[in-house]
């Protein structure tokens, strides 16, 4: 039963980052967008839910059950992902399948190397946004923290595996490259996951 629920919480955190990458993809100005893609992120936050890029950040701090849900969190975030992506496809919103294909197909001429560096980074500014959110002492400065994480990454180009599962999704181009690369963003993610959290702690106790 709590396996079921984890995958249902990520199921929901799957969801809640496809509403921002709609907002994105409905907004013509880059700003914007990205501003309001925070919709996301500011909703997993707000009501606790699975999201697969900020639960590694914390995978060091927590039991090995806490790990092993990472793989329940992944499969329900891009179970998410597909499943709002289907309702765009199939509504009058199936317009944005040719903006997300725009948008993927950067990401499918990519390098491995590229992809797995921009991942490293993008989970920086995940780490920032919701450690941001738990812990700064000032109400606003907590979601500053969302605001700025989110709208920075997206702003300078860097790849979220959950973000990129949507787009893959609602532009209809899944393949084993696409899984392979998608497996290769939630590697770099990962990584940088668990590296600046426990650099951030070394420091501390400097």
């Amino acid at each position: 039963m709590k396996i079921l629920k984890t995958f249902v919480s990520a199921i929901l955190g799957g969801a809640c980052i496809s509403f921002g990458g709609i907002a994105y993809l409905s907004l013509d100005e880059k700003v914007i967008g990205a501003l309001f893609f925070t919709v996301g992120l500011f909703t997993i936050c707000t009501f606790g839910l699975n999201l697969f890029t900020g639960k590694v950040c914390y995978v060091f701090s927590q039991n090995r059950a806490y790990a092993g849900n990472l793989a329940v969190i992944w499969a329900g975030n891009l179970a998410g992902t597909w499943l709002v992506a289907q309702v765009v496809r199939f509504s009058r919103l199936s317009t944005l399948s040719e903006k997300a294909q725009s948008l993927c197909q950067a990401k499918l001429e990519d390098g491995f190397l590229s992809l797995f560096l921009l991942g490293i980074l993008c989970n920086i500014f995940i780490y920032i946004a919701v450690e941001g959110f738990k812990k700064n002492p000032h109400e606003i400065g907590k979601y500053l923290s969302l605001f700025f994480g989110v709208m920075v990454f997206i702003l300078c180009g860097f790849e979220h595996c959950v973000a990129d599962m949507f787009y893959f999704s609602v532009a209809g181009v899944w393949s084993g490259e696409t899984l392979l690369r998608l497996l290769v963003i939630s590697a770099g993610n990962a990584l940088d996951g668990v590296i600046f959290p426990l650099i951030r702690g070394w420091l501390a106790k400097s």
